[in-house]
Formats: C-alpha cells, sequence, structure tokens
C-alpha cells in the first residue's frame, strides 16, 4: 500500500571501517547440482543488451566489447524481439560468405544479415529452469551446440517475454574454471570436466 509520507532511513559515518565496493564481477561458486537459477542473467534485475536490426555489424561487435557481453538481443520499435546475435555469428563464416555473395566487404552488412531469427531461436521455460540444476544446463547448451539459451515466460495477456539469458562463458566463470578460447566443443569439454571433478 502507498503511504502518504515516509521517515528517512537513519545514516551513520562510515568513519574508519574497514570498507571495500561490491565487485560485481565477483560471481558465486556453484557445482552441478546447485540450482539452475543461480547461473541465469536475469533480466528482470540485470538490462538485456539490445541492438537494432539496421546496425553495421562493425557497430555491434564494438557493442558487444563495450558491454562486456557476447550476445545481443535484436530488437526494433523499443522492445520487439526479431532475434539474436552473438560473438560467433558477427565474427564466423556466415558474414564473410554473404558478403563474397552481394560482392561487398563484411563492414556493409547490418545485423539482420547475422542474426539467428526469432522463429530459429530455442529457449527454455522458467519453471522448468527453477526446477533444474546447473548439470541440466550445461547438458542443454552442449546438446544445442550454442553458448547461449535463453529463458522465457508467460506474462498477462499470454505474451511471451525474454525472462532470462544462459551463456557457457558465465557458467564457467561461477564453476571457477578458465574459459578455453577454442570452439564451442571444446568449451563445454572443459566445462563438463569440471562437473564431473
Amino acid at each position: 500500500m502507498e503511504r502518504e509520507s515516509y521517515a528517512p532511513l537513519a545514516q551513520t559515518k562510515i568513519g574508519d571501517a574497514n570498507c571495500e565496493v561490491v565487485d560485481a564481477g565477483r560471481t558465486r561458486k556453484v557445482r552441478s547440482d546447485s540450482p539452475a537459477i543461480d547461473v541465469m542473467t536475469d533480466l528482470r534485475l540485470i538490462a538485456a543488451a539490445t541492438i537494432a536490426p539496421d546496425t553495421p555489424l562493425p557497430d555491434a561487435n564494438q557493442a558487444m566489447i563495450l558491454r562486456g557481453v557476447r550476445s545481443l538481443f535484436v530488437v526494433e520499435g523499443g522492445r520487439k524481439l526479431l532475434g539474436l546475435i552473438t560473438a560467433t555469428d558477427l565474427l564466423g563464416e556466415k558474414p564473410v560468405q554473404l558478403a563474397a555473395q552481394r560482392g561487398i566487404s563484411t563492414a556493409e552488412l547490418d545485423v539482420r544479415d547475422a542474426m539467428v531469427p526469432l522463429d530459429r531461436v530455442e529457449a527454455v521455460d522458467i519453471d522448468d529452469v527453477t526446477r533444474a540444476e546447473v548439470g541440466h544446463v550445461v547438458a542443454t547448451l552442449a546438446r544445442a551446440g550454442r553458448q547461449h539459451m535463453i529463458v522465457t515466460e508467460r506474462v498477462a495477456g499470454g505474451t511471451l517475454a525474454i525472462r532470462g539469458i544462459f551463456s557457457s562463458s558465465q557458467i564457467a566463470r561461477q564453476l571457477g574454471i578458465p574459459m578455453p578460447s577454442g570452439t564451442v566443443a571444446s568449451t563445454f569439454a572443459e566445462i563438463e570436466a569440471a562437473l564431473s571433478a
């Protein structure tokens, strides 16, 4: 219930107390049997990294670097989801092949050219995630051969909303293993080895 007035909170001086700034980069360690929700980026708490479909590929790459992410939601008209683009989609063979077919440079392509369109994006439901463990997420990512997995939920009116995202690099950090710089297969080999240790 909304109040007419609010009392101010008590404040104290920090003084000479031993004090440190919380590091958002620190992540809670997990194990294979930890709740899956512990490794999900919850988009209710962290703003989704988005990009417009007509953004040139070099600008999309720069946006990923600046945000410290390896995937972006492709949206238009504010929040309407069109697809997903990952660093692999941006820097892989698809843009090179498409540019060669069109007789242009990859810098002339835009996000729409390289993204995974919405009708090809697979997702898991938040209700399943709340009952799953980290090992289930890793197995799902490995089977799909992707480094990211979208989490959806039904909201008022039956609309499907993007609730969160799983990232293999985030899971690896939380498992306490270094991320290999190679392929998706080697990434999951490292994660699965850590889970079975």
